[in-house]
Formats: structure tokens, C-alpha cells, sequence
């Protein structure tokens, strides 16, 4: 497992853009957020931001506290955002956090975790929604270069299918689309899922 602390303490983040990511900011031009959003593995609150100055109330989680007190520096003054160090599989499955979101906003943090983990973050994603809550994310399919060896990681790439299948026993798609912005070195590897809980 990452040692994510030791991460953000040595400036080793290569996954930090230092911007939210395009196609969550292209997504709230037409689609305001609004109710409570759960943004896990949240960093340095990039997303959360650009989701609380849409109208949403966000909570950042991140296990990170060097990551968490970042994100709280880049966030004061901003209304309807906060930030809390947590870890998400264990933290979603009780009060306060379990059953109190109306969405789920994931990017980056579903390619981070070990594969073998995978069946987890969908329990906690579940156990965090309301009944009939959203799953909404940028989800990394691809992250690597030709030639680089695909069983490294973080990031662990997937498969659409099995993206989908991980997600279908808690989940039902509502709609799925290829962004048409994203970070450099991005483009092409990610895809927009809206997830429904059942």
C-alpha cells in the first residue's frame, strides 16, 4: 500500500495538476451541483472547490493529513467546502458520514487503491450514498505510457467492462461518456460515469 503521507510530505504528486479536473468543470457548466458531495482521496481540494462554488455542500476526505492541511489552506474562504482526514473504508461504513451523501465524486481516488481492494471501495462508496444516491466520476482507465508495464501502480488501470461489473452489483448505470477535456497526458484515457445507487 502507498504510504500517501510520505507522498504529499516529499512533493512526490505527480497526480496533483493543481487544477480540478476538465471534465468536471465542463460538467458543472450545464449541471449545477447541489445536496451533499463526498469527494474521497480528495488531496489538495481542487475538487472540492470547483464542486462547493457549484452549489454543493462537499466534504474532502483524504488519508493524507499533510494533503488534508493543504487542502485546507487552499480552501479557506470558501463556502460549503470541507475537509477531514479519513480513511474511506472504514469511516463510510458508520455515523456520521454513512448514508448522509447525496453524491459520491470520484477522480483518481478508485485508480490509487489496490485492485484487490476494489470490491471495498464500491461497499464504502455504497454505505456513504443515500438511498438512491450517485456515483459520479472521471475514471482512469488507461494511465499508462506504450511500452510501460501494466501491473504497476498507483495508478491501476481498468477495463470499461470490468469497470462496470465491479460496480453493477450496488450500481446501476445511468449514463456513460468519453470527456472531451482533460489534463495533458490525459486525453483518451479516461472515461465519465453517472452511477446510480440501487
Amino acid at each position: 500500500m502507498t504510504d500517501w503521507q510520505h507522498q504529499y510530505q516529499s512533493g512526490e504528486t505527480p497526480w496533483d495538476r493543481g487544477s480540478p479536473a476538465p471534465a468536471l468543470v465542463q460538467y458543472l457548466a450545464t449541471n449545477p451541483m447541489t445536496g451533499r458531495v463526498l469527494v474521497p482521496g480528495c488531496g489538495t481540494g481542487q475538487d472540492v472547490r470547483v464542486l462547493a462554488l457549484s452549489g454543493a455542500e462537499v466534504l474532502g476526505l483524504d488519508i493524507a493529513p499533510a494533503a488534508v492541511e493543504r487542502a485546507r489552506r487552499f480552501l479557506a474562504g470558501t463556502p460549503r467546502a470541507e475537509v477531514a482526514v479519513g480513511d474511506l473504508f472504514a469511516d463510510c461504513a458508520m455515523p456520521p458520514l454513512a448514508g448522509s451523501f447525496d453524491l459520491v465524486w470520484e477522480h483518481t481516488c478508485y485508480c490509487a487503491i489496490p485492485v484487490e481492494r476494489r470490491p471495498d471501495y464500491v461497499e464504502a462508496v455504497a454505505h456513504a450514498l443515500k438511498p438512491g444516491g450517485s456515483l459520479l466520476g472521471v475514471f482512469y482507465l488507461n494511465p499508462w505510457d506504450e511500452g510501460e508495464d501494466q501491473d504497476q501502480g498507483p495508478p491501476f488501470g481498468t477495463g470499461l467492462d470490468a469497470l462496470c461489473q465491479m460496480l453493477a452489483p450496488r450500481f446501476d448505470l445511468i449514463k456513460g461518456w468519453r470527456p472531451e477535456v482533460a489534463h495533458p497526458g490525459r486525453e483518451g484515457k479516461e472515461w465519465c460515469g453517472h452511477f446510480m445507487k440501487r
